[in-house]
């Protein structure tokens, strides 16, 4: 078998092009092994710049030593080091907290063509496996860590993945290389913890190879999620299809392709589309795919989500998160309506073309206005609002131009936006989606 600094070179060899390579370094065995083959390789290979990431929860008082001794190592091996300090929120699960707020930090360090290096390894890829199966997850949870996958602007490796943690250990000792013991990696109340000092141990002593055997299995099983990603591709290529409203920049796929579906294939293209807007659901909560798929013309289902919604408008599927789901104060006068405005919370408007007379207002529909059409006469604005199809979850922060009381314009519809006559338009540009993601 090829030494571990050659298995690290060729794996890391389609990331040669990188600006940067992060090394995560928590000061622990693993990512000490990974930053010192990575700093010697560097010694007679043209590799990207390398700069070290230590992030520090502060969860405990051992802690307040680590960046110090992270320090001395980036030092000693010629290696920047970056210390970011992260506050952990509250919640039932500390682990997951903590992760959420290392994992933010990586994406905010992580820029366009660069790469974060962590250093789990195989015997971590069996635990996740059969953690997860512990939890009930499916091929998704089960397939275990990925090797790659995208990182906010950049990407996420995992060149260890095939090193056992007894190589990285023997590499250590040979190297005479210091690491950091975590004391918690002692507490045996966090799951990860149970598994790696109570039911390894047993396992391999009947199974010496359970945990190569259960890497392998998570590979298999990453094949077939592979497989189910592209038979997702496949379903929601007709259901992509644009929409009228795609200037609301919000995620929607048509809901009569899916339908048409089995319903495993329903939860399959649907996880792949939802995969990357929020965590999703276990298989107890998927009834509320169900009602939102299954609900009559005229009701407003929606299916809540870690991260987000799920509306139902317009024989489509839409995702809202973020400040779509907090509702937009009323913006008021526009004192200059020459200069574009920015509506708390509710993107930016702009009046394009003649400025209509002032004084001008912005609000937002409350209910019973009222809009004079060339040709129709008065029309009441929700019956306008139906015949354009607007989604429902629009109409409440959709711009609307007044004069006193005279409703002048509804931004973006098409012969309600403005004055064909006076020449000019209103138009809005809605808020992002600002959601964290995945």
């Amino acid at each position: 078998m090829m030494n571990l600094p050659g298995r690290l070179l060729l794996n890391l060899q389609p990331w040669r092009h990188a600006t940067t390579w992060h090394i995560a370094f928590s000061g622990g065995l693993d990512s000490t092994v990974l930053l010192h083959l990575l700093a010697d390789l560097a010694k007679n290979q043209s590799l990207p710049a390398l700069n070290a990431i230590h992030v520090h929860h502060g969860l405990q008082a051992a802690a307040e030593a680590w960046p110090e001794h992270c320090r001395s190592m980036c030092e000693s091996l010629g290696v920047p080091l970056q210390v970011i300090r992260v506050q952990v929120q509250p919640g039932a699960s500390l682990e997951r907290a903590a992760r959420d707020a290392r994992y933010a930090a990586f994406i905010e360090a992580t820029q366009a063509n660069e790469v974060l290096l962590t250093a789990q390894h195989r015997d971590d890829q069996a635990e996740t496996l059969l953690f997860r199966l512990l939890r009930g997850a499916g091929v998704r949870g089960l397939s275990g860590m990925p090797r790659q996958r995208p990182l906010g602007k950049g990407q996420l490796l995992r060149p260890l993945l095939d090193a056992t943690r007894a190589e990285l250990e023997a590499y250590a000792s040979q190297h005479k290389l210091r690491w950091i013991e975590d004391p918690s990696n002692q507490d045996r109340q966090f799951s990860r913890n149970y598994l790696r000092h109570q039911v390894f141990p047993a396992l391999t002593q009947r199974w010496p190879q359970a945990m190569a055997s259960m890497a392998r299995s998570a590979a298999h099983l990453s094949e077939a999620q592979e497989l189910l990603n592209e038979l997702a591709r496949i379903d929601l290529s007709e259901a992509s299809a644009a929409s009228e409203f795609d200037w609301l920049k919000l995620p929607s796929i048509k809901l009569t392709p899916l339908e048409k579906l089995s319903d495993a294939r329903q939860r399959n293209a649907l996880s792949h589309w939802l995969e990357p807007l929020t965590r999703l659901p276990d298989s107890d909560h998927w009834s509320g795919w169900l009602d939102l798929r299954d609900a009559t013309g005229d009701a407003r289902p929606i299916w809540r989500l870690a991260e987000g919604e799920l509306h139902r408008a317009g024989g489509r599927i839409w995702w809202l998160s973020g400040r779509w789901l907090r509702a937009a104060p009323v913006p008021g006068a526009w004192l200059e309506p020459a200069q574009p405005l920015a509506l708390p919370d509710n993107g930016v408007l702009t009046l394009n073309g003649q400025i209509p007379d002032g004084p001008l207002q912005i609000r937002y529909r409350e209910g019973g206005e009222v809009m004079e059409l060339a040709g129709r006469g008065h029309r009441d604005l929700k019956r306008l609002l139906n015949e354009r199809g607007v989604p429902p979850f629009v109409r409440g922060r959709l711009p609307l131009l007044f004069k006193d009381a005279q409703l002048l314009a509804v931004a973006n519809l098409s012969g309600l936006d403005g004055e064909a006559a006076g020449g000019w338009n209103l138009h809005w540009q809605p808020p992002g989606e600002d959601q964290g993601l995945s």
